[in-house]
């Protein structure tokens, strides 16, 4: 009997690697987005993070999501089991003195907060759904293997105030 994970992992790992083939031929052909670099650094770690998560057997739902009105974006909301995840994906082309995920500050948290609200009212039957934020932070350096780094359970909906306990 063949390994369901493995093959899933495989599957998406396949799916990634034609991906990036195929956008790798654009660009040889002069066909890439008129995007500034910066965000096709982020659209190409959200992309990995995808095929990450995919692999690991999450059914991603929603990609850029975004409320119209409210500044900002869910970067993926996808399902894991009965949980729905809202995921921050940071992605950089270098390690420097900081880790990509500090960039997830009190500020981009509440906006994130504010999204998945508006998120879950859209939702069919209420917001009931058990709900998790994590963040994903991808290392793109030039010439080197990917290095992703998933936290789940991140954060949660209040921030934990000064000796407080949540």
């Amino acid at each position: 009997m063949v390994d369901m994970d493995w093959t899933r992992q495989k599957c998406a790992e396949w799916l990634g690697c034609t991906l990036a083939g195929l956008d790798s031929m654009a660009g040889r052909r002069g066909r890439t987005a008129a995007e500034p670099a910066h965000l096709l650094v982020g659209i190409k770690g959200e992309e990995a993070s995808l095929f990450y998560l995919l692999g690991k057997g999450y059914t991603v739902v929603a990609r850029r999501w975004s409320a119209g009105n409210q500044p900002g974006d869910l970067d993926l909301v996808a399902w894991h089991g009965p949980v729905l995840c809202f995921i921050e994906v940071k992605t950089r082309t270098a390690r420097d003195a900081s880790p990509a995920e500090i960039a997830v500050d009190s500020h981009k948290r509440h906006m994130l907060r504010g999204l998945a609200r508006r998120y879950l009212r859209q939702l069919p039957g209420g917001s009931g759904e058990q709900v998790r934020f994590d963040v994903i932070s991808v290392y793109m350096a030039r010439g080197k293997v990917l290095d992703l780094l998933h936290f789940e359970d991140a954060f949660g909906w209040r921030e934990k105030r000064l000796g407080e306990r949540i």
